[in-house]
């Protein structure tokens, strides 16, 4: 007698297929063939109308199953894919078992116009992602093929309930993320880098996870002017976060990236108005000190602009700020902080000299630091985000006052 052994189509299963992008996801391909050469690819169009894409080269056990663990992280809309020790991926944009492989190692498709971030604007749409599974070890033409399966999944800032506040009030221009619930949350005034513009993605997911959080702009895009931005403007935005009411008056936070770092540094020494329960400096530093306006902060930057190096075609600033000034009053004074500090920095950022600066005020705060290069800083972003979570909580949710 003839037998026949029908083999099933391969089955791709990724939980859940929407929620936030730092939730993490499983990715379970089934109905292979045993030690079958598979390629997991993820393609995502920016909305910039950029495509970006990763892939692994991954070798089914022998229940023809490949099985992996995603993390989908926050600041510059990377994302991961984890799979256990015995899926590693063999070769493609990344290697090994990596917890943020498929999605940190995201590039622009071959062809693809030059100078390319990836970047979410929009935070009223999700991110959305298109996973698929395809027969052998494949490394180009995604776009000819037909996959095994596939699936598309989403993942959002702003999980559902959280609602999205424009303030234009007093002169101040940005964006209030107010948590689902009742009310009032602690609030955290969050404040970017010298790129400018209103920058709203880590607001909205910190609103996600219960901080009423606002989004200043206070540079305009493309250039380093002023939006009216002296320390006036930051503590006129302070009182209207601190007066809103669905905030804890008493409960605030500052939080600053890159140039922003600076500012929220600058602002919990001096300030006789703003006065936080923390502050989170990331890739950040106590130079420049931000007087009166930042006009004249910029103009003492710019004095050693002949320090700004280009390599490679990427314009490199850190060594404006180098060596680290001794003369005190050139840098923030930051023994005059009296909240609880914690910087997150990059071992190889070109901005900023972050780690010289973090030396430089070891002495006088206790700091957490992290840091790196493409991997590195993937597994770091990772590992940072849920510690300045855990910060921000317990400094306003669970410190007495």
């Amino acid at each position: 007698m003839l037998s026949t052994v029908v083999q099933a189509c391969p089955l791709l299963s990724i939980k859940p297929t929407r929620g936030l992008v730092d939730e993490k996801i499983q990715i379970v391909v089934r109905n292979l063939r045993p030690k079958q050469d598979v390629t997991l690819h993820s393609v995502h169009q920016s909305e910039d109308k950029d495509f970006w894409e990763a892939f692994g080269h991954y070798v089914s056990d022998d229940n023809g199953t490949v099985t992996g663990l995603s993390t989908f992280l926050t600041f510059l809309c990377d994302t991961c894919v984890h799979a256990v020790a015995k899926d590693a991926s063999l070769s493609g944009t990344y290697v090994g078992v990596e917890a943020m492989g498929l999605m940190w190692s995201l590039r622009p498709v071959p062809g693809s116009r030059t100078g390319l971030r990836l970047r979410k604007k929009d935070v009223l749409s999700p991110l959305v992602f298109h996973i698929s599974v395809h027969d052998g070890h494949v490394s180009q033409g995604f776009t000819q093929l037909t996959p095994l399966e596939s699936l598309v999944i989403e993942r959002w800032y702003m999980a559902p309930g959280v609602r999205r506040l424009d303030i234009r009030e007093r002169g101040v221009q940005g964006t209030l993320f107010i948590p689902p619930g009742p009310g009032p949350f602690p609030g955290l005034l969050d404040m970017w880098g010298g790129g400018g513009g209103l920058v709203e993605y880590r607001a909205a997911l910190l609103a996600s996870h219960g901080f009423a959080s606002m989004a200043l702009e206070y540079l305009t895009p493309g250039e380093l002017k002023k939006l009216k931005a002296d320390v006036n403007y930051f503590e006129t935005a302070y009182q209207i976060l601190q007066n809103h009411g669905m905030v804890q008056r008493d409960r605030l936070a500052l939080c600053g990236l890159s140039f922003g770092g600076a500012v929220a540094l600058s602002l919990a020494a001096y300030s006789k108005i703003i006065k936080p329960q923390c502050c989170v400096c990331i890739s950040g530093s106590h130079i420049p000190l931000i007087k009166k306006s930042l006009d004249e902060t910029f103009e003492d930057v710019m004095k050693y602009r002949s320090k700004i190096r280009i390599e490679n075609n990427q314009v490199i600033w850190r060594d404006v700020a180098l060596p680290i000034t001794t003369d005190p009053t050139l840098k923030v004074d930051v023994g005059q902080i009296t909240c609880p500090v914690l910087l997150v920095i990059a071992g190889d950022d070109q901005n900023w000299p972050t780690v010289e600066s973090a030396e430089d005020v070891r002495s006088q705060l206790s700091l957490m630091l992290w840091g790196g290069q493409a991997k590195p800083h993937a597994d770091a972003q990772e590992d940072s985000w849920g510690k300045i979570l855990t910060f921000l909580q317990e400094h306003l949710y669970h410190a007495t006052s």
